[in-house]
């Protein structure tokens, strides 16, 4: 598995499809390259409150159409966010403290192109997440790392405090 850790510069992304660089896009496009973990379009709100949430939910829509956002389903239900990093890549979530890693296997790749050469059509897209028990959270017990990030996934890896 590979990680990587640039990301791509937001603004110029936005401005490459035509979208202008207004005050309000420009803090949420700076907000998101600080992200070094998974979010909710909820939490980009609370952030940046002279954001309408409007603008935040059309940005983030934007971004996700032009592949620099994904888009993952927990298994609850509900929805994070994250800033690719990896171009195209798969992710792992850990189902006890919620942690999102990226990563790019050519083993799963290859696999889905042999699948592929069997389903009649096209196949245009997919997704893989894989759901774990991470290794911080096995050798702790489970217990959730404590920072002070609303968003606990993206402590993972961190010490307890």
């Amino acid at each position: 598995m590979t990680f990587q850790t640039s990301h791509p510069n937001l603004m110029t992304v936005l401005q490459g499809r035509g979208i202008r660089a207004t005050f309000p896009r420009k803090a949420i496009a700076h907000l998101l390259e600080q992200k070094q973990g998974a979010f909710t379009i909820e939490s980009l709100s609370e952030e940046l409150p002279s954001v309408g949430r409007a603008t935040v939910y059309r940005t983030v829509k934007l971004l996700l159409e032009e592949g620099v956002i994904c888009k993952l389903a927990m298994m609850d239900g509900s929805h994070v966010y994250s800033v690719s990093r990896a171009g195209h890549h798969h992710h792992y979530v850990c189902v006890k403290c919620g942690a999102v890693k990226e990563f790019k296997a050519a083993a799963v790749e290859q696999l889905l192109w042999s699948l592929g050469a069997n389903v009649p059509g096209h196949v245009v897209d997919h997704r893989i997440e894989l759901y774990v028990a991470c290794d911080y959270c096995l050798t702790n017990g489970g217990k959730i790392a404590v920072c002070s990030n609303r968003l606990r996934h993206q402590c993972w890896g961190l010490p307890s405090e």
